[in-house]
């Protein structure tokens, strides 16, 4: 299966343009079989559709971007965020707790948002790095990678789409079937899964070192 991990909706993410039913539309077009609404600092849409959902055959998550003291973080199965900023670790830990699962979002993106070098102290409370982000630069992406391969710390991708055109650029290729949120957050704990990039009328492996199977590819 394949997730786009990361996108804002218009309605909880006063940044974004994107209509989650346009959105979901899109995916069904480009071959995604997922997306994941991650909108900052809330998971509002939870009241709406639940945890996750099917909407016109796309599977839809829900968790949130968190913006802590060292950067952002992508959360999902942590039911209450919290209502004021937080450090990195203080919410790592809640997740924890919770029983969810915790994702370095565009670690080292120019923007004074990624956790950077962080990563290093945060490492055995994270549960992966979203590596490959499409709204970050290469150099920036593959700092990333690097850095999550050093701490062995596996890594996904993501469109961080605020706009259509942006939805699929990165997205995760997962082995395993997931019907559901609690499938999507025991796959990133413990599954096989690999970053994918949107190339023409395909989706093909974000590093082409990685060898992984013909299923990580979907035309579109």
């Amino acid at each position: 299966m394949i997730i786009d991990c990361h996108i804002h909706d218009s309605k909880y993410s006063s940044d974004s343009k994107l209509d989650l039913y346009e959105a979901v539309k899109e995916a069904k077009r480009i071959g995604l079989d997922g997306i994941c609404v991650t909108n900052h600092d809330n998971n509002l849409l939870r009241n709406e559709i639940g945890d996750s959902a099917y909407i016109d055959g796309v599977l839809v998550l829900v968790g949130a971007e968190v913006l802590t003291f060292e950067g952002d973080i992508l959360t999902f199965g942590l039911k209450e965020i919290p209502k004021e900023m937080v450090s990195a670790e203080e919410l790592l830990n809640l997740v924890k707790k919770s029983k969810g699962i915790a994702i370095a979002a565009h670690p080292f993106r120019n923007n004074n948002r990624g956790i950077g070098n962080n990563m290093i102290r945060l490492a055995h409370l994270l549960t992966g790095v979203e590596a490959f982000n499409g709204s970050t630069y290469y150099e920036h992406n593959m700092e990333a990678y690097r850095l999550a391969s050093e701490l062995n710390l596996p890594v996904l991708g993501a469109s961080d789409a605020h706009r259509l055109k942006k939805l699929g650029t990165y997205a995760t290729c997962f082995e395993d079937t997931i019907r559901d949120h609690i499938d999507f957050i025991e796959a990133v704990k413990y599954s096989n899964y690999y970053p994918v990039m949107r190339k023409g009328n395909e989706f093909v492996l974000a590093f082409p070192e990685k060898g992984a199977g013909e299923e990580c590819l979907a035309s579109i």
